[in-house]
């Protein structure tokens, strides 16, 4: 079975690509995981993970670059159903619409908007960045072992905001509740970084190799 994280010029491809093949190798899985910014990767891959880094809009930009991936990506995942991970600003790309450096129209699997971190009057500081607490809001096959207070790591200026609030699966507090994964059919993702997040970050990458 061949697992992609998809190449678009973001992120930190060999870490997360690590950190899967531990999760593989720890439960005698048997993926071969490759980082390929080929869309014919994509195309036979049986899962997915879109890393991300930096601004939505720059993330964005990186997929349209890649001539025929956006539309791969649609084919795979919501035609052919195949599970795809988003961390970090990747998942953000599942928005509609990302209103980072200027108005951005995302993938739009999951609808909703990715806005600037709002922390009201609180003191604490933006970027949230470091380790936090997850909640757990909704089940999920992919998060259902991250219970209360398991701790991950976090680094964002921006959140994402769906509209139906059920595809929510964990949230964190930081000032307030921040969107921290949602769930939606085969589409997975969190804000936080499971490669960063240890036993916790494994269990999900296992839970995902597992689906």
């Amino acid at each position: 079975m061949l697992l992609t994280v998809v190449d678009y010029g973001v992120g930190n491809l060999r870490s997360i690509a690590k950190s899967i093949e531990k999760a593989n190798s720890d439960n005698n899985l048997n993926y071969s995981v490759k980082v390929s910014s080929d869309v014919n990767d994509v195309k036979k891959s049986d899962k997915i993970v879109l890393p991300g880094q930096g601004s939505f809009k720059a993330c964005k930009e990186g997929i349209d670059k890649i001539s025929g991936l956006q539309q791969e990506l649609n084919e795979s995942v919501l035609v052919k159903k195949k599970p795809i991970y988003g961390i970090c600003a990747g998942m953000q790309l599942f928005a509609t619409t990302g209103y980072e450096e200027e108005s951005t129209l995302g993938l739009n699997w999951i609808p909703g908007e990715v806005i600037k971190l709002d922390l009201g009057s609180s003191n604490l500081k933006i970027p949230h960045m470091g380790w936090n607490e997850l909640e757990i809001k909704n089940d999920s096959n992919v998060f259902k072992d991250s219970s209360n207070q398991s701790h991950a790591y976090f680094i964002h200026s921006y959140e994402f905001i769906p509209k139906d609030k059920k595809v929510i699966s964990l949230t964190s507090n930081y000032g307030k509740d921040v969107m921290a994964a949602v769930s939606m059919e085969n589409i997975f993702g969190s804000q936080f970084h499971p490669e960063k997040s240890q036993r916790t970050g494994l269990a999900i990458l296992t839970n995902f190799l597992n689906l």
